[in-house]
């Protein structure tokens, strides 16, 4: 039940501050449709005619990742740094429930939501492009769920040293541009890819959606990847980020910023 009510409550708080900063949020969105209009406007003039609807729909996929991935992982890090600029970061550690588990359900919440306009971004971009891919939710929501963890494990590290340094805000720009990267390369480069935190589900997803394989055509091996992913890097995250507060606390980094 606490768990209930502490996820509840920080899903209304993410609600009413997009609501709230209501033009910071149109502008966030208009941002990530303009980046996909010149990606689309470089494919549909410059690209090669023959493989243009494969590349559009291939640009759609990660590009949708990309705004998920910036918005998991680095979003628990500018709550950090928030909570620590607001003054409130050593009351969240005072909490009953403690920082690690109040970070976690924003983590879910914030996710929650903006799963909601990643759909709606994935439907604009569709209908902009005029490419409609394969929505096979029975496919795509496993393959989303143990991918969105191994993010969370991501996010709990970047929480961590945010938690310890405070002014971090340059590398979650520059971290905006690793991961562009990593939802954009393609698996088939290298099989050690497989192994990154997010890599081979987006993989999977985009074979989904572009090539409409179904779950009964994924392999046992993929999902034990996925898997093994989920659970290595949510347990790394998580320790990392607990072992960060600790040292926080004992240098009484908590009360300053």
């Amino acid at each position: 039940m606490r768990w209930l009510n502490l996820l509840k409550a920080n899903m209304r708080k993410e609600y009413l501050e997009l609501k709230r900063y209501l033009p910071n949020t149109i502008a966030m969105l208009l941002t990530f449709y303009i980046i996909f209009l010149g990606l689309f406007g470089t494919i549909h003039f410059i690209g090669d005619p023959s493989t243009q609807d494969t590349n559009i729909q291939y640009v759609i996929v990660n590009y949708i990742f990309w705004f998920l991935t910036i918005t998991v992982i680095n979003s628990i890090g500018y709550e950090v740094i928030n909570e620590a600029m607001r003054g409130t970061l050593e009351q969240l550690s005072m909490s009953p429930m403690g920082i690690w588990r109040i970070m976690a359900a924003r983590l879910v919440s914030t996710t929650l939501i903006n799963i909601v306009i990643v759909i709606g971004l994935l439907y604009l971009s569709m209908a902009t492009s005029g490419q409609w891919l394969n929505i096979d939710i029975m496919t795509i929501a496993p393959i989303l769920i143990l991918t969105l963890i191994s993010m969370f494990g991501v996010a709990f590290i970047i929480a961590g040293i945010s938690i310890i340094l405070k002014q971090v805000q340059a590398f979650l720009q520059i971290l905006q541009f690793i991961l562009m990267g990593l939802t954009f390369v393609p698996l088939s480069l290298s099989p050690v890819l497989a192994f990154l935190p997010f890599v081979k589900g987006i993989d999977l997803v985009r074979n989904v959606m572009i090539n409409g394989i179904s779950i009964s055509q994924i392999g046992m091996g993929d999902f034990l990847i996925l898997g093994f992913n989920a659970i290595f890097y949510f347990a790394v995250g998580l320790g990392i980020f607990i072992y960060c507060e600790r040292v926080a606390l004992n240098k009484g980094l908590l009360a300053h910023y």
